[in-house]
């Protein structure tokens, strides 16, 4: 795979269905447990359809590290050929960054610690936060040799050469992940004697082990086991090439395009995984079924599609045996025609990022309602979502599911894309492959200072009812929100840092910021100013774009500004450039001044216009000009009654067939 250099965010547009057929990547879980297990066996082993993601070039490396001969490469159709050690890594001092690739620190901490040797095993901060205590503790039981070098608990860990003991049942708490004991399993049969493994408590994600389990088996170790409590590794037992394994296709991953053809109609096909899969993910199709989706099964495909009467059912539901597919459920559940609850997923807090914290935070941007609750999380779905900004937290589960708000019609931002790397790297390609973009109609409406744009942009709103944008009040707000914080309104740097983490709220005409009503406080002639002062700089205008994007969804917008039809929205249905006289401008913004009980002087507020007027023209970001193919309309002389008129008569043919004639 060829290095990817993602942006800083992507934009996604709101899209209005999902169709087609999606080739999934590899199973993470599937391929860095049989990297392990082929570098453990006796004899090379060919695999193919490894996923190429940062996990397994993170697990690949590691191996190579411990002197195990990894030829060809991953991903594509290819293969790669892992030449087994017998179990004996040749390096036995290795320092191994493993990122944060949990299917890598854990299994490969329990199979060092059981080889032996000088090792150091770390990875990102993230990583050094996720819990290994327990695993660490059921292995130091055993004459294991471990230190970890930070927090008690958590990597970052140094392993040596102890004395391992396993005459006695080993215990391990099953409550925390699923990959402590999976660790054990893959690592014990290395001592060569009988082993009894005992799991304390609960065990969460038992889908997880029955891949281990089988994945054990196809190199020749069996393990025997009384339920999801006793499991037995018989003396002699061996990692032996299987010759040639191919990986599934990742269930999880199928799980987001399963959800969009839920969501978005479908029907979504995905090819690489079928009815009899080893993957427990595959469950996630039973729940989309609970939820009223239509899905079909095939021996290497799923499909699904919406309900036949195209909503979601509401749900309650035990989740704890695929807590990473549940994480689209959540997503899922904004869709659905009630409340929703996910049940049973503390597990989510100890993952990539605390997920519960996370998704509820994500969530409700887009409008829902949220409890978040020790081990579940119950959502609201709202009556209409609306657009913002996703923050992703380092966690690619959290950019891919989210990444599904978009079929509600609504434009995303994604924060930090390239997250998506760690598991499903061309995972917003695929997601372009059977999405149907939305096509929302907007009606642009530009104009200087007091030319009567937004009377009349409410005007035309309320004839056609769409929902309305005024551009300014972000730069207002923006200069409020720099006032009350005493931000430097000339610096671009800070004023863009300011504007991307503005907390706004519009709700029925009236504005929050920071749960503050503004409404009234941004109109106030000194925050006017200042909002006319920061509107040259670069870094702001970048920031509260995508902000005005969020605007366009159902049924469509009219948006009033000085650059809606050149900058914002060149694409908009209808472009008007409103104009009207200085000095009618003046009289209009005297008139509503005096009736706000504001005294101020005609032939002042005429210089103000007029020197507002030379700056939005002459700045260099936007300047103020009208659309080449916009309508131009003077207001002068006419009401606002008949300007809209005006423009209803000439939006009415375009907004019904997306045509009208030139300007």
């Amino acid at each position: 795979m060829t290095e990817r250099v993602w942006p800083p965010h992507l934009d996604l547009p709101p899209l209005a269905a999902a169709r087609g057929r999606v080739r999934l990547p590899g199973s993470k879980s599937l391929s860095n447990r049989t990297l392990l297990l082929a570098a453990l066996a006796d004899g090379a082993t060919e695999l193919r359809d490894v996923l190429d993601s940062d996990d397994t070039r993170h697990m690949q490396a590691a191996l190579r590290a411990l002197g195990v001969r990894v030829d060809g490469r991953a991903g594509n159709g290819d293969a790669l050929t892992v030449h087994g050690c017998g179990g004996d890594f040749p390096v036995r001092t290795a320092d191994l960054f493993l990122g944060n690739a949990g299917t890598a620190v854990r299994p490969l901490t329990a199979v060092l610690a059981v080889v032996g040797g000088d090792f150091g095993v770390s990875g990102v901060a993230r990583m050094h936060e996720r819990p290994i205590g327990d695993l660490v503790d059921a292995l130091v039981g055993l004459g294991a040799r471990i230190d970890c070098t930070g927090t008690p608990g958590f990597p970052p860990l140094r392993i040596g050469r102890g004395t391992i003991d396993v005459s006695r049942p080993v215990r391990v708490r099953g409550d925390v992940s699923s990959q402590f004991l999976t660790a054990l399993l893959m690592a014990l049969p290395l001592t060569g004697r009988d082993v009894v493994i005992e799991v304390a408590g609960p065990l969460i994600s038992k889908p997880y082990i029955e891949i281990t389990l089988a994945m054990m088996a196809r190199f020749g170790v069996t393990v025997a086991r009384d339920g999801f409590e006793r499991f037995t590794i018989a003396a002699g037992s061996r990692y032996t090439s299987p010759g040639t394994l191919a990986v599934e296709g990742d269930a999880s991953g199928a799980s987001y395009f399963l959800a969009a053809g839920a969501i978005g109609g479908g029907p979504v096909r995905v090819e690489g995984v079928g009815r009899d899969s080893v993957q427990g993910d595959v469950r996630f199709a039973d729940a989309l079924e609970h939820l009223g989706a239509r899905v079909t099964r095939g021996e290497t495909w799923i499909e699904a599609a919406a309900p036949v009467d195209g909503r979601l059912r509401a749900f309650d539901l035990d989740l704890n045996a695929i807590p990473d597919a549940a994480m689209t459920l959540a997503v899922a559940a904004l869709f659905a025609d009630g409340p929703c609850r996910l049940r049973n997923i503390a597990s989510w807090r100890v993952k990539e990022t605390d997920r519960l914290a996370a998704m509820a935070i994500e969530l409700r941007k887009v409008g829902a309602t949220v409890d978040e609750q020790a081990d579940a999380l119950v959502v609201t779905p709202p009556a209409a979502l609306r657009g913002a900004v996703i923050h992703t937290w380092d966690d690619h589960r959290m950019a891919m599911c989210l990444a599904l708000a978009t079929l509600g019609g609504v434009p995303l931002r994604i924060d930090d894309p390239g997250c998506v790397a760690k598991t499903f790297p061309d995972f917003f390609d695929r997601l372009a492959d059977v999405a149907q973009p939305e096509v929302v109609p907007v009606i642009a409406i530009d104009g200087p200072a007091a030319s009567g744009k937004g009377t009349v942009a409410e005007g035309v709103a309320r004839h056609f009812g769409l929902r309305t944008l005024d551009s300014g009040s972000l730069y207002r707000i923006a200069a409020l929100a720099a006032l009350r914080g005493d931000v430097d309104l000339d610096d671009d740097a800070a004023m863009g840092r300011l504007a991307v983490g503005l907390d706004i709220v519009f709700d029925g005409g009236r504005i929050g910021l920071a749960g503050d009503d503004v409404t009234d406080a941004i109109r106030d002639e000194t925050v006017s100013v200042a909002a006319s002062r920061i509107a040259v700089l670069p870094a702001l205008r970048a920031a509260l774009l995508w902000r005005q994007h969020a605007f366009r969804a159902r049924p469509g917008l009219v948006a009033e500004g000085r650059d809606m039809g050149t900058v914002v929205f060149p694409d908009a249905t209808l472009k008007v450039f409103l104009t009207a006289s200085a000095q009618a401008r003046a009289e209009r913004r005297h008139k509503q001044l005096i009736r706000k009980g504001t005294s101020v002087s005609l032939a002042a507020l005429l210089q103000e216009i007029e020197a507002r007027d030379a700056r939005d023209s002459a700045r260099a970001s936007a300047p103020l000009a009208a659309a080449a193919d916009a309508f131009h309309l003077d207001t002068t002389a006419l009401t606002a009654d008949a300007a809209v008129a005006r423009i209803v008569e000439w939006a009415a043919p375009r907004l019904a067939t997306g045509k009208a004639p030139l300007p």
